[in-house]
């Protein structure tokens, strides 16, 4: 046996309240070092019956070789005679199983180098284990991280137990990520790697609207408010559409809060981003105007209603038609996405030019043309009567000259 002290298990205390490795990884680990040294010591590659044993009361480490006891010994390595197992053990009989310490002498220092790597093989194992198993149970959540530094256009957070990679499509155009200041972000995707898992978060995601309105309202926490879409442009305008489960709760209401306070915690949250809190509706033209607001709306036609298309044609007056748009198309951008509807959107002059153009359009099909190939019974009486007069002209003044010639002569 190989005296190791109780600086090993204070060390195991310690790793456990820094790192949260456990006591009995590091200990099984230490164990199964001293087999692999064992083994490579003695140029043994098998030898299933070898295994380690730590006494953590006398603080010594040993290597035991398992036998089974039988009358004829055929197998060394494997089986030991009753007379020599007696020896170890008076009450032994046959087919027991005795154990056998092996520890050669001066193992302690082999020992020690091969400990050493397996162990700080395992502790790097189970830290990858233990962050890809907290990582993975945050997955789709929201955590608060602290901005470590800015590589290549990334942003490197740290989220506890690990560093997190923020990459440039998931930041908010604009902002400035100052190292040392601490962030609020969402954890979008855990990704398994040889050293510890690659955990992807994101400052620009639409659920983070999501989980602030849960943590400022009482009223979606309990499920009294719902959460039915939202539709987020990180830095510039978001819009979430809330329903009552509750008739004498406003849902819309309940989200802005006593003077707005609840609002104006998430939108210093979002450093100033515009947020649109619309009212739901199973009516899909209701949900169309509540979601193009603040726009008014004149009228919303449904084209197109099923499973591959959702259309919708609305009107607004011409004074609200570039509010209905929004700046570069954001409004009317993220009203379709909030619902999920294709949606065309004209003024009032408009439509009616349209119409207009419409009514000329059929007015002139009904008209027939003039230039018909086929002319009709009374064009073709014109023609007849014309060449006929024609013909005759042509006769009288034949007619004529005939009677010159003969006065002549």
């Amino acid at each position: 046996m190989i005296k190791i002290g109780t600086a090993l298990f204070e060390a195991c205390e310690q790793l456990e309240r820094e790192r949260g490795i456990s006591k009995e990884v590091l200990i099984s680990s230490l164990c199964d070092a001293m087999v692999a040294a064992y083994k490579k010591h003695m140029h043994i590659k098998e030898a299933s019956n070898i295994e380690a044993i730590l006494d953590e009361q006398s603080g010594e480490i040993g290597v035991f070789s398992t036998k089974v006891v039988v009358n004829d010994v055929e197998d060394p390595e494997t089986q030991i005679a009753l007379s020599d197992a007696k020896d170890i053990d008076e009450d032994v009989e046959l087919d027991d199983q005795v154990k056998i310490e092996v520890t050669p002498e001066q193992f302690g220092r082999i020992a020690a180098q091969s400990a050493k790597q397996v162990i700080t093989q395992r502790i790097r194992e189970a830290e990858r284990n233990l962050v890809l198993q907290e990582f993975m149970d945050k997955k789709g959540t929201l955590t608060t991280g602290i901005i470590q530094r800015v590589e290549n256009r990334n942003v490197i957070v740290n989220i506890g137990k690990t560093d997190a990679i923020m990459p440039q499509k998931e930041q908010i155009p604009g902002e400035y990520y100052k190292p040392g200041n601490r962030i609020r972000v969402f954890v979008l995707n855990v990704k398994e790697t040889t050293k510890l898992p690659q955990v992807i978060v994101s400052h620009a995601h639409a659920e983070i609207v999501r989980e602030l309105f849960e943590l400022e309202v009482p009223e979606i926490e309990d499920g009294i408010v719902e959460i039915k879409s939202i539709s987020r442009e990180a830095g510039y305008r978001t819009k979430i559409a809330v329903w009552s489960n509750d008739p004498e709760v406003d849902s819309v209401g309940a989200c802005i809060g006593p003077r707005g306070s609840r609002i104006q915690t998430i939108v210093g949250e979002l450093k100033n981003e515009k947020i649109d809190i619309v009212r739901y509706s199973d009516d899909p033209v209701e949900y169309i105007v509540n979601a193009l607001s603040p726009a008014r709306v004149v009228s919303v036609d449904i084209i197109a209603d099923d499973e591959f298309n959702h259309d919708a044609m609305v009107v607004v007056p011409d004074d609200q038609l570039s509010l209905a748009i929004g700046r570069e198309g954001q409004n009317v951008r993220l009203a379709h996405k909030l619902t999920g509807w294709k949606i065309d959107i004209k003024s009032v002059s408009q439509m009616e030019n349209n119409e207009a153009q419409n009514i000329q359009n059929n007015y002139s099909e009904d008209v027939p043309s003039d230039e018909s190939d086929e002319p009709d019974e009374l064009q073709q009486e014109i023609e007849e009567e014309m060449n006929q007069q024609a013909i005759d002209e042509e006769d009288f003044s034949n007619d004529v000259e005939e009677n010159e010639t003969s006065e002549e002569e």
